[in-house]
């Protein structure tokens, strides 16, 4: 089996390859020795069978199994005991001491100490974290997992005294180390904890913007806005300027949670410091949530303030400005800010037809559909879901014509599928007690019907529409089995469109 140890090793032997890739005839590839299944079972099996016999009987097993230790064989027989501490560990010390010629890498150690910690034995696992950094097989990856299992055990000294172990057996303090492990931490949402590490390790690693800007929003993903913001301030303190991408996760989080205030007041703090680092998507942030709560005027202020500190606007910023006109039923004022957009892509689209199914005009969105296709832009998924739920509610379209009524299709559907019982028992509560349709999954019904089958049967419903006078709904539902039900039509269809620069019809 071919085995490359040390990265340099393997960067050579890949470069040359390549150099004699374009010097010499193409030589038949190297074929890798799988690992044998059977030895590979049969080792597993005595580790489960005799766990917990002594090292003796354990030893003489596995002594008398046929099997190549390899790298790769003793990260098979891990991936088979992911949770079990003691099968591995017993296979780790036999390798040691009973095969000479086996050496222990960083990614099997690596891969002992994950089972290990994940199992809780955390005497066990300190002791192999020690022996791990002792053998100079540590890494990036050990110091994650050591720190996440020690900072999700509540053993906060242990984690600080790991680095300073670490830097006995010679891995230097080193703040990017640092960095890692407190990413790890805050994507665990280990947060406090990577706060106390870092506050610890100050006298030796000084940390940098990037860990007080990964803390942040660390502490904004766990909703904890008021030590974000104390960390955001401590960062100041500590000599480094106003962090953007910090602040602009700290404003964000402030608007998800409805608090404007605060928010603009992170927005302008940013400005006045960082005006002239700011680009499109910081504003975005400001812009979207305003167009979306209808305050689309102190919107379009800060979009002119964007512009004028010559920040370029994309298509997305435009959408949003866009959908926030709508809403406030500025319908003529939308379509000419749509019209000045120079190169309108589908945002744009979704914007208009999301903003009209909204103020209830979904036969001008179905116009706009109609357009966007004759001008080259694919509708996608959303796409369809915006105009169902538009033209039939969230809920599904109750009316006398049962072709579209869902009480009718929700019934029989369970009827064809031989739920009697169930059907009598629905027809009772909904006579007696009233009770409504469950909410129909648009998504669900699209997903289920994308195949063959759903081809046939969107051009009969689409027949089927049309004879009710429903035109919009049944270009919507032709429009979806001619190039959306399968994975080769939709292939065929990114394959065939292109979207050229147009500007976006007004339905007249």
């Amino acid at each position: 089996m071919l085995n490359i140890k040390h990265p340099i090793q393997r960067f050579l032997l890949l470069h040359r390859r390549f150099t004699t890739e374009l010097t010499q005839p193409k030589q038949p590839p190297t074929t890798i020795t799988p690992i044998n299944q059977d030895h590979l079972l049969r080792v597993c099996t005595i580790l489960y069978q005799q766990q917990n016999s002594p090292d003796s009987r354990l030893i003489s097993k596995l002594s008398s199994t046929e099997f190549h230790l390899t790298h790769e064989f003793f990260l098979q027989v891990c991936n088979n005991f992911p949770l079990s501490w003691r099968p591995i560990h017993r296979f780790f010390l036999y390798s040691q001491t009973h095969h000479q010629d086996f050496t222990h890498t960083s990614v099997t150690s690596n891969k002992v100490l994950g089972i290990i910690g994940k199992s809780r034995n955390m005497d066990l696992f300190w002791e192999l974290a020690q022996e791990t950094g002792r053998r100079g097989l540590a890494n990036d990856k050990t110091f994650r997992v050591v720190l996440q299992t020690l900072a999700s055990a509540r053993e906060m000294k242990k984690c600080v005294n790991f680095f300073h172990l670490m830097n006995g057996f010679g891995y230097s303090y080193n703040v990017e180390t640092m960095n890692r492990v407190v990413e790890t931490l805050c994507k665990g949402k280990l947060v406090e904890e990577a706060k106390y590490v870092v506050a610890k390790l100050r006298d030796f690693i000084r940390p940098d913007e990037v860990t007080y800007r990964m803390m942040v929003e660390g502490f904004c993903n766990v909703g904890d806005l008021v030590e974000a913001v104390k960390i955001w301030n401590l960062m100041m303190d500590d000599g480094f300027e106003v962090d953007v991408v910090a602040g602009k996760k700290i404003m964000e989080t402030l608007l998800k949670k409805n608090q404007f205030d605060e928010a603009s007041k992170v927005f302008y703090v940013l400005v006045s410091k960082r005006g002239g680092d700011l680009d499109v998507s910081f504003y975005r942030v400001m812009i979207d949530w305003l167009c979306r709560n209808g305050r689309v005027d102190t919107a379009r202020k800060v979009f002119d303030e964007m512009r004028e500190r010559g920040v370029e606007v994309d298509n997305l910023t435009w959408a949003s400005i866009v959908y926030g006109l709508l809403v406030k039923r500025r319908v003529a004022e939308a379509y000419k800010t749509v019209e000045g957009v120079e190169n309108p892509d589908i945002s744009i689209y979704h914007a208009l037809i999301k903003g009209l199914v909204k103020i209830k005009r979904a036969s001008e969105a179905t116009v706009v559909f109609r357009k966007m296709i004759e001008r080259g832009c694919e509708p996608i998924m959303h796409t369809y879901l915006m105009l169902l739920q538009g033209h039939l509610g969230r809920r599904g379209r109750k009316g006398p014509d049962p072709l579209v009524n869902f009480d009718t299709i929700f019934v029989g559907g369970m009827v064809k599928a031989g739920k009697k019982f169930e059907t009598t028992k629905y027809v009772e509560r909904t006579l007696k007690r009233g009770v409504e349709v469950p909410r129909f999954d648009y998504s669900k019904f699209l997903h289920c019907y994308s195949n063959e089958e759903g081809v046939v049967m969107f051009e009969e419903m689409a027949k089927k529409l049309r004879e009710v006078g429903l035109f919009d709904l049944a270009d919507i539902f032709q429009r979806y089995g001619e190039k959306m039900t399968t994975r080769e039509r939709r292939r065929d269809r990114e394959e065939t469109s292109s979207v050229s620069p147009y500007q976006c019809p007004v339905p007249t």
